[in-house]
């Protein structure tokens, strides 16, 4: 973690990036995307690490709390590379992300990789009526995967997608979410990720130049957006989100993370 000096040279250089995020998180996203040319562990998606390490820890609550001949929707899909792998878990699996630009991503990638069984829209979950939208698309209730979502969004924007997936699942579905739950200050958390006074690694950088601003979201976080009224807990616990390397001696980068299942009441 960068000590107070290091935290001192950047906050000038950290504002200076984030002055260039669009106001429209819409516009950050799309315009984010579109000038992404290259994903996977090797590419400039800050989140992309496509680690298997990561998919195998969820494997076992999706497993059981996921209605197998129920579709799967994958919530803030980007480029696929989660969507993909539910793919092979489950017969229908539909990815939507915000960003037009993601999402023709995600489908040439699952064409290069012959993944069929798969599909992908561009569509804001959070706006109103979303939660219909995809219902009357998938003809019923659905699970949802949602990784790396909440930490993003405002507080009344983490409300209305609660609510739509709260349409969206029904009595039948499932929600199994994984965030980014790191507990220091925005400096130690670039730090975390390798943003020295010398430097910031390229991924990170494009991400606070384009995108909003993240916090993190645990069981605090949880207990407000879905509130045992209308959710019930199944399952929570730690996570491990795994980022791209951007420090020499890693293979990825490892952020503490938090995961739950949900059902409504």
């Amino acid at each position: 973690m960068p000590n107070i000096w290091d935290s001192v040279l950047l906050l000038p250089k950290l504002a200076r990036l984030a002055s260039r995020v669009p106001k429209n998180p819409h516009h950050a996203w799309e315009n984010y995307w579109a000038g992404i040319t290259r994903t996977g562990k090797d590419g400039e998606v800050l989140w992309d690490a496509a680690a298997e390490s990561e998919r195998l820890s969820y494997l076992a609550p999706i497993k059981e709390h996921f209605d197998p001949a129920l579709p799967v929707v994958d919530v803030g899909c980007g480029n696929g590379t989660f969507t993909r792998w539910l793919a092979s878990l489950f017969p229908q699996v539909l990815g939507v992300d915000v960003s037009a630009s993601a999402v023709r991503r995600a489908q040439a990638e699952a064409e290069a990789e012959d993944i069929r069984d798969v599909e992908f829209a561009a569509m804001d979950a959070v706006a109103d009526g979303a939660g219909d939208l995809l219902r009357e698309r998938l003809g019923g209730s659905a699970n949802v995967f949602l990784r790396g979502v909440l930490h993003v969004l405002k507080p009344e924007e983490q409300a209305r997608l609660a609510a739509n997936l709260h349409t969206l699942v029904g009595e039948q579905g499932r929600v199994f979410l994984a965030e980014t739950n790191f507990q220091g200050n925005r400096f130690q958390y670039v730090g975390h990720l390798g943003a020295t006074r010398r430097g910031i690694p390229h991924p990170l950088r494009r991400a606070i130049e384009g995108l909003p601003m993240p916090g993190h979201f645990g069981q605090p976080e949880l207990s407000e957006v879905f509130p045992s009224s209308e959710w019930q807990l199944l399952a929570d616990g730690p996570a491990v989100i795994e980022a791209v390397a951007m420090k020499q001696d890693s293979v990825t980068e490892q952020i503490p993370g938090y995961f739950a299942v949900l059902q409504t009441n």
